[in-house]
């Protein structure tokens, strides 16, 4: 049985946690197709006949930060990396051309002295490829794969070589402040182990549909927070939760004409979460002003 940590880098919007989601099987890192969607390393548990992986999906690094929250996410990323870590996946996106950011996310990888794997995702995109520029990473990395995360493609020959590079079982695999997304989550096939709570959990599906649904610069100004988690006997949880942004205006247009904005995003994320739970969500979901809610909740 072999037991280990691996690392999940590259630049942000490579499809980190597209595969850790496809790989699990189910979802334990929001997505969008906007950079800065994951604020935080998440952390969530494969286990199979041959052992047991902790994969470790950080934060995409950003090249240049340029306001505060971005900085709190390098920072992150920055601490996740020094863990102890057994083996580092690199993925790289081959529509994208190499520039700063990626330059900056190679330099990391190079000082990290574990095994390496390099993964190139979206195969799929054949249309525009950027893939002579990244050639020469061959001959730095033994271990080279091409997969599309989205269509869960070629996922069993890196599975392979995982197993293969991580060391025996040691006497326990824990990691650090993790533990289950609680009782009310369990009932679908038991969810993996992640470094969040309930609150944690669900405030991210809110933000994700943030993300999916609002304009390009909106997602960089909210947060979500879930203040209220109740269970009304076996089959109903009630969920109070708010979305924070920095200005009047963002707030007016979160809301949207007569509420139908807030209505649209909180009724998605009801879906969700139900299908999580296997339970019936109410979901009280509002909109408040705080101009320094990166300050306070990105800590």
């Amino acid at each position: 049985m072999k037991e280990g940590k691996v690392l999940l880098i590259g630049r942000p919007n490579v499809g980190k946690s597209t595969f850790l989601n496809n790989l699990i099987g189910q979802k334990v890192a929001i997505t969008s197709p906007k950079p800065q969607t994951t604020r935080f390393p998440i952390k969530a548990l494969f286990e199979d006949e041959r052992g047991k992986i902790v994969f470790v999906d950080t934060p995409g690094i950003f090249g240049r930060a340029k306001d505060f929250l971005a900085k709190k996410i390098n920072e992150k990323t920055f601490q996740a990396i020094n863990e102890e870590i057994d083996l580092v996946i690199y993925m790289i996106d081959h529509t994208r051309k190499r520039d700063f950011e990626e330059a900056k996310v190679l330099g990391i990888v190079r000082k990290i002295n574990k095994p390496k794997i390099l993964v190139i995702n979206k195969i799929d995109l054949q249309d525009k490829t950027f893939l002579p520029q990244y050639k020469f990473l061959e001959d730095e990395i033994p271990y080279v794969f091409q997969i599309s995360a989205l269509k869960k493609l070629h996922f069993k020959p890196i599975m392979q070589k995982i197993f293969e590079l991580l060391p025996e079982e040691k006497p326990t695999l824990r990691v650090p402040g993790t533990l289950r997304v609680n009782e009310m989550m369990e009932n679908k096939a038991g969810y993996p182990l992640l470094n969040m709570d309930s609150k944690t959990f669900i405030a991210e599906l809110i933000r994700e549909k943030v993300f999916i649904m609002m304009g390009q610069e909106i997602p960089y100004t909210t947060t979500a927070i879930v203040d209220e988690i109740k269970e009304k006997g076996k089959r109903i949880i009630v969920i109070k939760a708010r979305i924070l942004t920095t200005n009047a205006r963002h707030k007016k247009m979160l809301i949207g004409a007569g509420g139908r904005k807030i209505k649209e995003i909180g009724s998605y994320a009801r879906k969700e979460i139900a299908l999580a739970t296997g339970k019936k969500i109410y979901l009280d979901l509002t909109v408040e002003t705080d101009p320094h809610w990166q300050e306070i909740y990105s800590s």
